[in-house]
């Protein structure tokens, strides 16, 4: 009869210790779900105890003064009580640090108790003593699962309760079996055979209420995982949006910056369409009258091609600026588009009697994307322009520096001699909607510094030394 009730004690023991150990290393692989600690130190706890027992069964003689073995098993059986009836209460609320504290010292009380218990008093006193204290931790864990379950469905909470419940029942069933028993049992033959089946039974349902609880909490990972993929779902559509705002953004800026000078560069394409014009009238002129000759005919063809370079090469620019290249960065001549961004401001530029100042180092490659870089230079240029616009200055300059700096960087400087922006103004300079004219809609630096900034580069604001503004960005090589 021992070896075989030792048996089910280790069998039971087993299945826990491979419950603990096959869910130990999962739930601590998991990020978004950790495992509750209440929970897995009661299975502990609970494993320990079963070893415990089987062995002192399978060496104790006389069950009514059994070994110190059994005060430390009835202890641990104790604890995993406890801390499983906190984990239900853990669902619904934090556990206090008093709580905490009281529970630890009922710990303690309960091994002197229990103790004092195995020395002093018989086998069906200590056991109808944790029916009680077990019925009660049971009656705690099942109220607050219940309550967890109200405010949160969860089949394997509701396993769970079930589980606990028939925990309940089959340790009221052995104290009651107990008390109509009314037998002294000083041997394990002597205890009834229900008795036995009502223990290995309420220990079964409660390996079953651990294994609810394991189930609960890969419900609970699975279910963290299903909202960390719709949140990414949405992050991504979110950025998509971005993405596709900021596009948005960036052709309204191209066609706000071009636009002010869309009077001036409709004034330059006239200027050799008109010659182009004139000298094709000539030129049929004198076909008509018979007096071309070749070095005339050469003459009046170069400067037809001259005129329609000049033309063609406005509109190359004008179309680098609106065009959608690929986002995909790649090696650029920043001085190049420095030149490009030029010829389309220069009717601008010579209209109000600006001075630009070139100051461009060689070789001046950086990894960027050639339509936003432009489109950066554009906005650059065009706020000087508009600054010195209204500026009293006599010499009226805009200064653009290219260099190469030694932390694998290129620097340009875009600086004019106007008023500059006040210090409340430069506090706000780059915020989107944020403008210090009376016209435009505040998207123009916003849009610099979110393309130099996505580059891998900066860019700021700073006082020009003899006045006026100074915009400093850099770029990685």
């Amino acid at each position: 009869m021992k070896v075989l009730i030792a048996l089910y004690f280790f069998i039971l023991a087993i299945i826990q210790m491979g419950l603990f150990f096959g869910i130990y290393h999962y739930f601590r692989s998991q990020d978004s779900v950790k495992p509750n600690p209440y929970w897995m130190s009661s299975l502990l706890a609970s494993m320990l105890a079963l070893f415990i027992f089987g062995a002192g069964i399978v060496t104790v003689d006389d069950i009514a003064n059994p070994a110190f073995n059994f005060t430390i098993g009835n202890s641990l059986f104790y604890l995993a009580a406890v801390l499983q009836a906190l984990f239900c209460h853990s669902l619904n609320r934090p556990v206090s640090k008093a709580q905490k504290v009281g529970f630890a010292f009922s710990a303690v009380i309960f091994l002197l108790i229990f103790e004092w218990m195995r020395n002093a008093s018989n086998f069906e006193i200590r056991t109808g003593f944790m029916c009680v204290l077990a019925s009660i931790f049971y009656v705690w864990q099942i109220y607050e699962v219940r309550k967890k379950r109200n405010m949160e469905p969860s089949s394997q909470l509701a396993y769970l309760q079930y589980a606990s419940s028939a925990e309940l029942f089959f340790a009221i069933g052995r104290f009651v079996i107990l008390v109509i028993s009314s037998l002294t049992i000083r041997h394990i033959d002597q205890i009834p055979q229900v008795l036995i089946l009502f223990t290995i039974t309420q220990l079964v349902m409660n390996t079953l209420s651990y294994i609810a609880i394991g189930s609960y909490w890969a419900e609970q990972i699975a279910k963290s995982n299903a909202r960390s993929q719709l949140e990414n779902e949405e992050i991504k559509t979110l950025l998509q949006e971005r993405e596709s705002l900021i596009a948005s953004l960036l052709r309204a800026n191209k066609t706000a910056s071009t636009g002010a000078l869309s009077a001036s560069i409709a004034h330059e394409l006239n200027q050799p369409l008109g010659a182009s014009s004139l000298n094709i009238q000539f030129l049929q002129k004198k076909l008509a009258e018979g007096e071309l000759n070749p070095v005339l005919q050469k003459e009046i063809l170069d400067t037809l091609l001259f005129d329609n370079q000049r033309a063609a090469a406005i509109i190359k620019s004008l179309r680098s600026i609106f065009s959608d290249e690929s986002l995909s960065p790649a090696k650029i001549n920043v001085g190049e588009l420095i030149q490009s961004v030029l010829s389309i401001t220069k009717p601008e530029i010579t209209s109000k009697k600006i001075q630009v100042a070139l100051r461009l180092e060689n070789g001046l490659v950086a990894i960027a994307n050639p339509g936003e870089m432009r489109q950066v230079l554009l906005n650059l240029i065009n706020n000087a322009i508009q600054s010195l616009a209204t500026s009293s200055a006599v010499n009226k300059q805009i200064t653009i520096e290219g260099k190469h700096l030694h932390n694998g960087f290129i620097q340009v400087v875009i600086a004019d001699n106007g008023a500059g922006v006040s210090e409340e103004a430069q506090r706000h300079l780059f915020e989107l909607l944020s403008s210090t004219k009376q016209s435009g809609m505040g998207l123009g630096l916003w849009l610099c510094k979110h393309i130099v900034t996505r580059h891998g580069g900066s860019i700021a604001y700073e006082s020009n030394e003899g006045g006026g503004a100074k915009f400093v960005f850099d770029l990685p090589i």
